[in-house]
């Protein structure tokens, strides 16, 4: 370098596939710009072979996540909600290019992406006593409604809301003992890889969480056809065709979809129901007075 003439180092954000970081396997990139046309970064463009690997990981990090106790999987998460509250400007100023929103908008959504991911943490020990149930039964039994996670589950992130949407479609999928697969905003990719540095150094399960950039009519196919995929989010997809054609795909393996819902108010306080729509209920019958 002479003077103040030195060369910028442009940023390649890679996948994040099994608590690592690995270019795409077909060496793919696309540029991301703000919304004043200004070049941010080189992103990472997922193949099909990076979401077959991605599904790998997540049915090895369902194997040890889904063991883990309840009130452990609440620690993991409130740990992502710190690790998020510590690079909390690093995220307003993502979110500010990626959406061209105002300082204070930015921050807005950057403290109920945390504070969302803090709620569902706190559900971690007890959504399974309200989904849950013990049932009136005619006969010396107990008889008991247990929610169980369904395992594998690709997701893709609302176009729209590059952080708050994204915590808010993995973090009820996590909570119940879930690893997914997430494609993150085409458009708006950078908060969710920011999310993603924050997640390998937190206490998460490697290949619990698996974040993808890219084009999700390109990479939804083959996960919705994987026959080691158990459900499908498809918040993000808003195409009519699409959503036809992957829910076409997801039946052939009897997976669960959840459909992306119309106008959605990612500000709106969350229910449970997101958390319930990727759990499946087991039903334990047991003698009773043995």
């Amino acid at each position: 370098m002479i003077g103040n003439d030195r060369v910028e180092v442009r940023k390649t954000h890679k996948l994040f596939i099994g608590g690592a970081f690995p270019r795409s396997e077909s060496g793919r990139t696309y540029e991301v710009v703000n919304t004043r046309g200004e070049f941010l970064a080189n992103i990472a463009k997922a193949s099909r072979k990076d979401a077959r690997d991605a599904v790998i990981s997540a049915r090895t990090g369902f194997n040890s996540w889904s063991k883990a106790t309840a009130y452990n999987r609440g620690q993991v998460l409130y740990r992502i909600a710190e690790v998020m509250e510590g690079r909390r400007d690093q995220f307003i100023n993502d979110i500010q290019d990626a959406e061209g929103t105002s300082n204070k908008k930015a921050a807005a959504q950057t403290d109920q992406a945390i504070d969302r991911v803090v709620w569902y943490a706190g559900w971690a020990d007890k959504y399974s006593q309200v989904l849950g149930n013990t049932n009136p039964v005619a006969g010396p039994f107990f008889n008991f409604s247990i929610p169980e996670p369904t395992g594998v589950v690709a997701a893709v992130a609302p176009q729209d809301s590059s952080l708050l949407g994204l915590i808010s479609v993995i973090a009820p999928i996590l909570v119940s003992g879930n690893s997914v697969i997430v494609i993150a905003s085409t458009n708006s990719p950078i908060p969710a890889i920011t999310l993603s540095e924050c997640l390998a150094t937190s206490d998460v399960v490697a290949g619990n969480i698996n974040i993808l950039t890219g084009d999700p009519a390109e990479i939804m196919p083959s996960l919705a056809s994987h026959l080691d995929v158990n459900a499908l989010d498809l918040t993000g997809i808003t195409d009519p065709d699409l959503l036809t054609s992957l829910e076409v795909e997801a039946a052939g393996s009897v997976k669960r979809v959840r459909k992306a819902p119309i106008n959605p108010n990612w500000q709106a306080t969350p229910t449970l129901s997101r958390i319930r729509a990727f759990t499946e209920i087991k039903t334990v019958w047991h003698p009773m007075g043995v």
